[in-house]
C-alpha cells in the first residue's frame, strides 16, 4: 500500500493508442473510501476530535483558542479563589502562646485587628513567659548580687532575697520585679525578687539566686540544684513608684515602674492617638523615642490583665515618684 499510493496513474499513450491498466489505482481508492466509512460510523467517532481536545472545562467561557498545557487552564483575569488567599494569622507575632482564658476565634478574626497598643484588656491575661498557675522546673546556682543592683535597674538594695532569672525566662526584663517561690528537691523553699539576668551559659528555667537565699536550699558547697519554681502574687503594703530615666524630657523619655506586686507587661501613655504602648527595654525602662505621652497619664497592665492609670506624674529624670496604686493580689 504504501509503496501504491506513491505511484502516478499513467496516460494514454498517443503514439499508440494503448491505456496502462489502472487496477492499481482502483484499488487504492476503494481501500481510502473504506478507512473514511470506518472512521465515520465507529461509536462516538466524527469530525468533531480535534475540538474536544481544546474544549474549555465546564464553567469556563470558551474562546475557541486550544490551550498550549493543562498548566495554562487558568485565565490571567479570572481571580484567585479563597483557598489560594493567606489566612488571617492570629495575634500571636512572635511564638509566645496566646493568652489563657480567650474563646475560640471569631469570624471577624479576619478583619484586621485594632492595634495592641490601644486594646489592652483588663480581663485577659497578658502574661508572657512566666505565667500564673504554672510550675517550671530548672537548677539553682549561686551568685554574689553585690550591692543589690542588676539588670532590671532597680537600683542598690539592701533585701538580699533576690535572684538572676535566666535570658529566656528574663523575656526582655518581663521577669523583672517578679516574686517567685523556689523549691528544692528536700522540700527546702524561698521566696525571692527577680533583679537581674542571668546570661548564657544560663538555660531555661534556672535561677542564679543570691547566695543568702541559696544557703536556704542546701549548702553554697552544694554548687548546683535541681529545683521548681513558680509566679507568687504576695502581700505587701508597698505601693507602685515611677521613675523617668536620666536624660529624660518632654521630647524624649524613659519610664519605669517599680515596687510592682505583679510582674509588669506593658506601659502606656496617653497622647493625642488614645493610649499608646512604649516598647521595653532590656534594662526594664519603656522608652518614648519622639517624646508622645512623656509627661502624660500612664497605664499600667500586669500579667493578669488588671490595668491601673497613674496620673499627675511630671517629667522629673531619675526621681522615684509614689502613687497610691497597686494591683490586686492572686
Amino acid at each position: 500500500m504504501a509503496t501504491s499510493s506513491h505511484r502516478r496513474s499513467r496516460r494514454p499513450d498517443r503514439r499508440t493508442g494503448r491505456r496502462v491498466p489502472v487496477v492499481t489505482v482502483v484499488a487504492v481508492a476503494a481501500v481510502a473510501l473504506l478507512v473514511s466509512l470506518v472512521v465515520a460510523f465507529r461509536p462516538g467517532g466524527g469530525g468533531d476530535d480535534g475540538a474536544r481536545a481544546v474544549e474549555p472545562a465546564a464553567g469556563a467561557a470558551a474562546n475557541g483558542t486550544p490551550t498550549a498545557s493543562p498548566a495554562a487552564t487558568a485565565s490571567p483575569t479570572s481571580s484567585p479563589s479563597p483557598s489560594s488567599s493567606p489566612s488571617p494569622k492570629s495575634s500571636k507575632a512572635s511564638g509566645s502562646p496566646s493568652p489563657t482564658g480567650t474563646g475560640p476565634a471569631t469570624p471577624s478574626a479576619a478583619k484586621p485587628a485594632a492595634p495592641a497598643a490601644r486594646t489592652a484588656s483588663g480581663t485577659a491575661s497578658s502574661a508572657g513567659r512566666i505565667r500564673p498557675g504554672r510550675t517550671y522546673t530548672g537548677v539553682a546556682t549561686a551568685y554574689d548580687i553585690g550591692d543589690g543592683n542588676g539588670a532590671c535597674s532597680f537600683g542598690p538594695t539592701s533585701d538580699v532575697m533576690t535572684a538572676a532569672m535566666n535570658t529566656a525566662d528574663y523575656d526582655t526584663s518581663e521577669a523583672c520585679g517578679a516574686y517567685v517561690s523556689v523549691r528544692a528537691a528536700s522540700g527546702a523553699s524561698v521566696t525571692v525578687r527577680i533583679t537581674n539576668e542571668c546570661p548564657a551559659p544560663c538555660a531555661a528555667g534556672q535561677i542564679d539566686l543570691s547566695q543568702q537565699a541559696f544557703a536556704k536550699l542546701a549548702p553554697l558547697v552544694t554548687g548546683r540544684i535541681p529545683i521548681t519554681w513558680s509566679l507568687l502574687s504576695p502581700a505587701t503594703s508597698e505601693t507602685i513608684s515611677i521613675r523617668y530615666k536620666t536624660g529624660s524630657s518632654p521630647y524624649w523619655c524613659g519610664i519605669q515602674a517599680i515596687g510592682h506586686r505583679n510582674p509588669l507587661a506593658r506601659l502606656e501613655v496617653r497622647t493625642s492617638a488614645g493610649w499608646t504602648r512604649l516598647a521595653r527595654t532590656g534594662y526594664n525602662y519603656f522608652l518614648s523615642e519622639h517624646g508622645a505621652g512623656c509627661g502624660s497619664p500612664i497605664r499600667l497592665t500586669d500579667v493578669y490583665g488588671e490595668q491601673l492609670t497613674v496620673e499627675g506624674i511630671a517629667v522629673r529624670a531619675n526621681v522615684v515618684q509614689p502613687t497610691r496604686l497597686q494591683f490586686a493580689r492572686h
